[in-house]
This record gives structure tokens, C-alpha cells and sequence, in this order.
């Protein structure tokens, strides 16, 4: 049992280093786990900070691309890499590292198939009340549109099979959050919502540069 985690980056030299440091080298149930970052055409160091912290493999996308296509180019990797699970985090250290083995559970148990990390959107403080409001009323459209209750729409912390990896198809150049659960909902892919930690924002999301922006490209891919 192989596990990958791959972690899209766009100019995260500084704080790529301490998100490695705490991602598990070790989880029961799994013989391999290797770490894979995406450099998305960054204009520092993130590469070499990748490659100084010790991760087993780096793809270097030719320009920026975009964190929807980053992260299918990191499925792709992961698949060709021979991984049989693979997790998706952030590389600002967003999520709680050592809940990992909690996504890769459900998953090793057969319990699941797609397993998203649940930020408990409705209370966390280091949202605004108004995007605490829109995390919920965007949780409960997307539910409707993926035919399944989803707790936490936008969390880019997740756990996959391989043939769910294989089944991913990204349309979007914005985002992959929304678009996978509606395809997964679709398909009728067993997922499962897992209570997870968050540590505190590093620095202002680099996705999301305005609420109308976030709307608009959320509501396309919806749509869509």
C-alpha cells in the first residue's frame, strides 16, 4: 500500500518547510508514504526549499498554471508514481498535519472512497461571519448539486483511492474543490466528512483575492 501526498505550491518557499516537517512519514495500514510538491511556475525558491526539506519527488509545472490544473497535474504524478491512496493538502499549512492517518482510514478500511476534511466552516474563527455564512449556504448548494450532504465544500484537505484519482476529470482553471464533489456525488463515489483540525492562517489566501471574485468563478464551476 502505497500513499502519496501531494501538495500544490505557488511561491511557498518560506512556509513549505515547516508544512513538510510535519506531514507522517508513517501511518498504519500503509508499507510506503512519500511526499510530492507541485511547483507552480513560482518565481522563488520553491523548488529548491522542496527538495532541501527532503521531499521524494518535484514537479515543476513549465508555467503558472493555476491551482485546478496543479492539482490534476499531481493526481497524474501520483498516479504514475504508483500511489494507491493519495492526500491532498496545502502547502501554507493551512491543515492540522497529524490528521492525515484520519482521512487514510476510511479509505484503508474500505469505509470510504473520498474523504474530506472537515473544518467545522460554520464556527471557525479564522473566518469571517460573513464567509463563515457563505461556507454554509455554498455547502448546502453544492449538496444539492452533487446529490449528497457536504459539510465542507471548499476544503482542499482529502483523501482518495486510486480510482477515484483515476476517475477525476477538472474542467475549471480557478478551483477543484466544488467540481470533484459534484462529479464524485455524481458517479455515486462513497465519501465521508472527517472532523479536522486547522492551524492559525500563515498569511491572506492567494485563491480567493475578493468575496465577488470567489462568487463568480464558484457559481461557473456549479453551473457547469
Amino acid at each position: 500500500m502505497k500513499l502519496i501526498i501531494q501538495i500544490p505550491c505557488y511561491n511557498e518557499a518560506e512556509t513549505l518547510p515547516a508544512t513538510v516537517a510535519q506531514l507522517p512519514r508513517q501511518i498504519d495500514g500503509v508499507d510506503e508514504v512519500e511526499f510530492l510538491v507541485i511547483d507552480d511556475g513560482s518565481s522563488d525558491e520553491t523548488a529548491a526549499a522542496a527538495e532541501a526539506c527532503g521531499v521524494d519527488h518535484v514537479l515543476r509545472m513549465p508555467h503558472h498554471a493555476g491551482l485546478a490544473a496543479v492539482f490534476a497535474a499531481g493526481l497524474d504524478a501520483c498516479l504514475r508514481l504508483g500511489a494507491d491512496t493519495i492526500v491532498n493538502t496545502d502547502a501554507d499549512n493551512q491543515y492540522h498535519a497529524g490528521d492525515i492517518p484520519l482521512l487514510v482510514q476510511p479509505l484503508l478500511s474500505g469505509e470510504a472512497e473520498l474523504v474530506i476534511g472537515d473544518r467545522g466552516v460554520a464556527t471557525l474563527q479564522t473566518f469571517s461571519p460573513l464567509k463563515r455564512s457563505l461556507q454554509v449556504i455554498g455547502s448546502r448548494i453544492v449538496s444539492g448539486a452533487a446529490g449528497m450532504e457536504i459539510s465542507d465544500a471548499t476544503s482542499g484537505f482529502r483523501a482518495m483511492t486510486r480510482d477515484v484519482a483515476l476517475h477525476t476529470v477538472v474542467l475549471s482553471d480557478y478551483s477543484y474543490t466544488l467540481e470533484t464533489l459534484i462529479q464524485a456525488g455524481n458517479r455515486k463515489t462513497k465519501v465521508m466528512f472527517v472532523p479536522v483540525r486547522t492551524n492559525p492562517p500563515s498569511r491572506p489566501s492567494r485563491l480567493m483575492t475578493g468575496m465577488g471574485h470567489y462568487l463568480k468563478h464558484s457559481s461557473a464551476t456549479i453551473i457547469r
